[in-house]
């Protein structure tokens, strides 16, 4: 009799727990088909782009509008830049013996300046890097491939010694929990000089070092390309922000969404930029690119690439002198989203040697 009754109320749990189920689905799916197929296309461009630049909803859009309107929605942010490439003239490296006793690095001997930036959505970190020849692309692999899991950053960061490091490019994501997800870089990479990967997958945007350690961005690169112009450390994402002191005023006005974002820049000294935006928080909603590129140009960024966002976005630093906790250990900057639990697994990192090694 007791089990009778047991079953009959679990029973009646059950499809309680299942109509509300349904009913919170069923009014989800209200929400968004009425935001989507409404009147307002700037309300439709933002939730598309923040929910296309997130691995877990980037298929959500395409259920209500189509393949096809969400890439032309997306292709609103391409760049539409009077350059191709970066001038590399406009950059002048300043040599240590002209900014040791700088004002802005007295306080920083290990050449790392770190500031947070809060805006009405995000909160941001910015870290400065005097010396760009310490600045490399790390990977998870020298031989990339799916049944090769990639790295945690903080993992990869202390394999590598590495006094910083942020999250870099593409890789490859299905929206699943399959371990090949993060295994694999998309689109080029190089590293150490050479091309370690090519699947000729197409981005709106790269961002490597040159051999004079000056960041060229571009709105596209082939292998040829890069080696022709010297690449040694670089990877593929975007959109390209700021191309020789110009924004792009295609990404600045677009409706891009509040989401985490990591971004790469340089400062026309050679100091390198690493920007990070909290995003998918109670505290920060996320940024857009227009809130990104206000940022890198009150850092007087020359040059500046997006790359991968999102759940990816990270900032590390080896704390030298013991800014943010115990000396000598490695300390996240930033916040990433209350879903993780850790950072992600990823191919491809851009890292900071220690200065002794620059």
């Amino acid at each position: 009799m007791k089990k009778n009754i047991f079953l009959m109320v679990l029973r009646r749990f059950l499809l309680v727990l299942f109509t509300m189920v349904v009913l919170l689905v069923t009014g989800l799916c209200m929400i968004l088909a009425m935001v989507f197929r409404g009147p307002s296309e700037a309300a439709r461009d933002v939730l598309t782009m923040s929910l296309t630049e997130a691995s877990a909803t980037k298929w959500v859009p395409g259920l209500f509008l189509g393949d096809e309107l969400v890439a032309q929605i997306r292709t609103k942010v391409s760049a539409e830049l009077p350059d191709d490439v970066t001038d590399t003239t406009k950059i002048t490296i300043q040599k240590d013996s002209v900014v040791s006793f700088d004002d802005e690095w007295r306080d920083y001997p290990d050449g790392i300046r770190i500031e947070s930036v809060s805006g009405d959505t995000y909160n941001a970190y910015v870290m400065i890097i005097r010396d760009p020849s310490r600045v490399y692309m790390a990977t998870s692999s020298d031989n990339f491939s799916k049944s090769v899991p990639g790295t945690r950053i903080n993992k990869q960061i202390e394999t590598e010694g590495a006094a910083a490091a942020i999250n870099a490019g593409a890789f490859f994501d299905n929206g699943t929990a399959s371990p090949e997800v993060g295994s694999v870089p998309c689109g080029l990479v190089f590293a150490g000089g050479r091309c370690v990967w090519d699947d000729g997958t197409t981005y709106n945007g790269f961002a490597g070092f040159n051999g004079d350690d000056i960041l060229v961005v571009a709105k596209s690169m082939t292998k040829s390309q890069a080696e022709e112009l010297g690449i040694r450390d670089g990877c593929c994402f975007g959109p390209v922000l700021i191309m020789n002191g110009v924004v792009n005023e295609e990404a600045y006005n677009s409706n891009s969404g509040y989401n985490p974002r990591t971004c790469i820049g340089q400062r026309e000294d050679g100091a390198v930029i690493f920007l990070c935006v909290d995003g998918r928080q109670a505290g920060s909603l996320g940024a857009t690119y227009a809130d990104i590129i206000d940022i890198l140009v009150e850092n007087n960024a020359v040059n500046a690439c997006n790359l991968d966002g999102g759940s990816s976005t990270i900032m590390l630093y080896r704390d030298t002198y013991g800014r943010y906790g115990e000396a000598g250990t490695v300390q996240m900057i930033n916040n990433y989203s209350l879903l993780q639990q850790e950072p992600r697994k990823m191919p491809t990192f851009y890292m900071v040697r220690p200065a002794d090694e620059g």
